[in-house]
C-alpha cells in the first residue's frame, strides 16, 4: 500500500474523509499526539486500525466526537463527568462512561466492554475531519502498538508507512503525550491514565483488568533497552537529560515539565534511531505533569510480556 503524506488543508481533509467513509484508517494530528482515525461505527474499519497497529484486541480505543452533545449520544455521562467535560472540552481529557445501547459504536472499538472512552479534541485538523465525516472516529495513537507514540507526521510514516493510505501533516503536536483518562465509580472520580490535564481529587487506579487505553504494563516502548532515573550515561548509552542532568539532548534544560512532555516522544524516537545500544533518561519529578511523563517512561521501560 502506498502511504501519502499531505499537508493539512481543506482539500486533504476532503480526501481523508472520503477514505474514512470507505472504511479506511487515516492518520491525523491532534493536540496530544497523531491519531489513527477510522469510522467508529464500522467494525471492519475499526479492525483495520487493530491490523495496522498490531494492537491487542483487549485494549479499547478512544472515540472522538466534535462536541459534548455528540458525546452524550454514545455515553451516559454522570454529573461529575459532565462537569469535567464542560470545563476541559474541547481538550486532552478522555471520559470513560457506560456506553449507550443505541450508540452505534462498534463493539470492537470498546473491546467488548459496556463502557466507552470518549473525547472532544481541540486540534483544528481532527475537528475538521470529524465534521467532514459526520461520524464518531475511533483514534488511538498512529504508531505500531507498543512503540513510541508519534508527535510528527514523519514518526507516523516510519511506523505505519505501507500500512495506511494517508497521513495528514500539521507539524508537531503541541501537547506531546496522550490525554488524561478518568472514569467515575461509586461516586468517586478515578484516574485511569495521567495526561496533560490534572484532575484534582481523582484517585489513581492501577492493576486489574484493562478498561482504558494506555493501561498495558509494557507500552510506548522503543526498540532499545531503556534505563530510568539516570544521572550520567553508561558506555554506548544515549542519555536524555532533564534539568541539571545534561545528555545528548534534554527534555528541558530549565526543568519545565510542559516542555518535557511536548518533547518526550520526539526525543525517544531520536534516541531509538541513534547508533547507541541503550537509552537512559534523567530523573523526572513525579508531581503534576511529571506523573504523566513518568507513567509513559515506566511503561516504555517495562519488559514485554507475551
Amino acid at each position: 500500500m502506498e502511504t501519502r503524506v499531505l499537508p493539512f488543508n481543506e482539500a486533504s481533509i476532503e480526501d481523508a474523509a472520503r477514505l474514512i467513509l470507505t472504511g479506511q484508517p487515516v492518520a491525523v494530528p491532534t493536540e496530544t499526539v497523531y491519531g489513527l482515525a477510522a469510522d467508529a461505527t464500522n467494525p471492519e474499519a475499526v479492525a483495520k486500525i487493530y491490523e495496522a497497529k498490531g494492537r491487542p484486541s483487549f485494549n479499547p480505543l478512544i472515540i472522538h466526537v466534535p462536541d459534548l452533545q455528540s458525546a452524550e449520544k454514545i455515553a451516559d455521562l454522570s454529573g461529575r463527568l459532565r462537569a469535567l467535560a464542560k470545563k476541559h472540552w474541547p481538550g486532552p481529557l478522555t471520559l470513560v462512561a457506560p456506553r449507550r445501547a443505541d450508540s452505534g459504536i462498534a463493539s470492537l472499538a470498546t473491546a467488548g466492554l459496556g463502557t466507552v472512552a470518549v473525547r472532544v479534541p481541540r486540534h483544528p485538523a481532527m475537528q475538521a475531519l470529524l465534521r467532514a465525516v459526520g461520524r464518531p472516529l475511533a483514534a488511538p495513537s498512529a504508531n505500531a502498538s507498543g512503540s513510541i507514540s508519534p508527535t510528527r507526521a514523519g514518526h507516523v510514516f516510519r511506523s505505519l508507512g505501507g500500512r495506511i493510505p494517508l497521513v495528514l501533516d500539521a507539524g508537531p503536536s503541541h501537547g506531546g503525550i496522550e490525554s488524561t483518562i478518568v472514569a467515575e465509580s461509586a461516586g468517586e472520580v478515578r484516574l485511569l491514565r495521567p495526561g496533560l490535564i490534572v484532575v484534582p481529587g481523582a484517585k489513581p487506579v492501577s492493576g486489574g483488568s484493562i478498561v482504558a487505553p494506555g493501561q498495558l504494563a509494557s507500552h510506548y516502548a522503543p526498540r532499545k533497552p531503556l534505563r530510568l532515573d539516570a544521572t550520567s550515561a553508561e558506555p554506548r548509552e544515549y542519555l536524555i537529560g532533564f534539568g541539571r542532568v545534561e545528555g545528548e539532548v534534554s527534555l528541558s534544560p530549565s526543568g519545565d515539565l510542559i516542555e518535557a512532555a511536548a518533547r518526550l516522544f520526539d526525543l525517544l524516537h531520536r534516541a531509538d534511531n541513534s547508533e547507541a545500544q541503550r537509552i537512559a533518561v534523567a530523573p523526572i519529578p513525579d508531581n503534576g505533569l511529571g506523573a504523566a511523563i513518568n507513567d509513559r517512561l515506566k511503561r516504555a521501560a517495562a519488559p514485554v510480556r507475551l
